[in-house]
């Protein structure tokens, strides 16, 4: 019999900022995040099966929007409507893969967002690792991504598009990816929750950032959009991704390890923010 006792990380408040004092509130995010792994895993089913058990085609709403732009676009290029230029694999392929990757992006910049919407009323009256709602929106990222790569696979065999031997290590620009929108999200929470106007202005700017973003055409070489491009954060990330999937090369080498090297730091600064904001956030809600 074990009669060790159990270690009980103990919890002292102050009426001081945590930012007067990062260490101890990095040793605090890191005790939470610890803590917090089976309560995210319930939460994460519990949205997951409340999602899809009250839909009448489930899961199926979770490919819908990748699907439909994909045909659309599709049949816009051949059409002559639209005119991407050439692309390294079937247009309909190329388009799918991109959207899945875009729509990974937007669902971690929205999930910070989503988790304060979903939790308000545990916000509210229950105290536990807020890190706990963040964490099972990442997994509900993750279980979305696993469908629509699925059904991704699908299209592409269906229009004989190649899959290269280094698709494996896709999944490290995919993870960076998701880092930096959940970070941008993350950094963006006090601004929505205590401005309101800044909610609305956010659906305009992520339509304009999508159609900067080489999501369903080719990063262009030169002129001014090639140059958005190169300086878009997104785009190596989702580029780097979709080029080892398809052919094994990074579309944007430079800015992906520009960014492989600064996305970490992003996500640190903004689960900082997180951290320091949620306080004023539950304050606000309740």
């Amino acid at each position: 019999m074990n009669n060790h006792p159990r270690k009980i990380h103990e919890v002292v408040y102050t009426p001081d900022s945590a930012i007067h004092r990062p260490r101890q509130m990095l040793k605090e995010v890191y005790n939470d995040l610890l803590s917090s792994g089976e309560l995210a895993w319930r939460l994460m089913v519990r949205n997951i099966q409340g999602k899809y058990r009250q839909a009448f085609f489930g899961m199926f709403w979770a490919i819908i929007p990748p699907i439909v732009t994909a045909v659309g676009l599709s049949w816009a290029s051949n059409s002559g409507i639209l005119n991407v230029g050439e692309t390294e694999i079937p247009y309909p392929a190329y388009v799918m893969l991109g959207m899945v990757l875009w729509q990974t992006f937007t669902e971690a910049f929205n999930a910070p967002q989503a988790a304060i919407k979903d939790a308000k009323a545990l916000l509210a009256q229950v105290k536990f690792p807020h890190e706990a709602i963040i964490l099972s929106q990442l997994g509900e990222i993750c279980f979305n991504l696993a469908i629509k790569l699925l059904v991704t696979i699908v299209i592409f065999l269906v229009f004989q598009a190649p899959l290269h031997w280094m698709l494996p290590l896709s999944v490290f620009p995919i993870i960076l990816l998701i880092m930096l929108g959940t970070a941008l999200g993350l950094l963006l929470v006090p601004f929505i929750n205590l401005v309101e106007d800044v909610s609305r202005s956010i659906e305009i700017a992520i339509l304009i950032w999508f159609l900067l973003t080489p999501v369903t055409y080719p990063p262009p070489p030169d002129g001014i959009l090639g140059a958005i491009s190169r300086l878009n954060p997104v785009s190596p990330l989702l580029g780097g991704a979709r080029g080892l999937i398809t052919t094994g090369l990074l579309e944007m080498p430079t800015g992906f390890w520009v960014m492989l090297l600064l996305t970490p730091f992003i996500f640190i600064l903004g689960w900082l923010v997180y951290r320091l904001s949620i306080p004023f956030i539950v304050e606000r809600i309740t």
